[in-house]
């Protein structure tokens, strides 16, 4: 029981400190980096209570994770270089990698966009792009667009669902995941045909 009192004074202090906007951006950083702990699990808490600072908090926690996809991608764009041919030839060939650089030229675009939405760990596709020197500026696009959908999607249902939001969150969440993820699959498939 006090650690539940403590962790409820420590959560609701951050709620009302000034620095709950950086802490959010900072947070939002490491998780698309080092911690892939979903972020919905603080910030749907922190929205319904703070519902004047709703769309400033999904803005601050997308740009923390576009700064950290930014940062992932330097890392496989960099330590890819250092150590790129012995991992190619410990874990596949030249050709497979050949393979994969060429189907994230042609489909990297979606790929990340899909990572980006899906929680599946966004590190995944931070150091796909950057290994295989993809655009930096398509990625930040990708991104960027994935995760406002992500982020704003919860404000959208805090400001209309209120203190219920968390509840219909959990309850239809799976659901919401598949639904996005047939969308977002099947506009990659009909880009590929157009």
């Amino acid at each position: 029981m006090a650690i539940q009192k403590k962790l409820k004074e420590k959560t609701r202090n951050f709620i009302d400190s000034k620095h709950m906007l950086s802490g959010i951006t900072v947070a939002s950083f490491l998780e698309s980096t080092i911690v892939p702990i979903p972020l919905e699990a603080v910030l749907v808490p922190l929205m319904q209570a703070r519902r004047e600072k709703l769309w400033l908090i999904a803005l601050m926690a997308t740009l923390g994770c576009v700064v950290g996809a930014l940062f992932g991608y330097a890392l496989g764009y960099y330590l890819f270089d250092a150590v790129g041919d012995w991992v190619i030839n410990t874990l596949s060939s030249p050709e497979q990698f050949e393979s994969v650089k060429q189907k994230m030229q042609d489909q990297g675009f979606w790929f990340v966009i899909t990572l980006g939405i899906v929680p599946i760990p966004f590190q995944i596709a931070m150091l796909a792009a950057g290994a295989t020197k993809y655009s930096i500026w398509l990625f930040l696009l990708a991104s960027g667009i994935a995760r406002s959908i992500r982020y704003f999607g919860l404000a959208i249902i805090v400001y209309y669902a209120g203190n219920e939001a968390e509840r219909i969150i959990s309850k239809h969440r799976t659901k919401a995941m598949i639904g996005i993820t047939i969308l977002v699959l099947g506009l990659w498939g009909l880009s590929s045909v157009v």
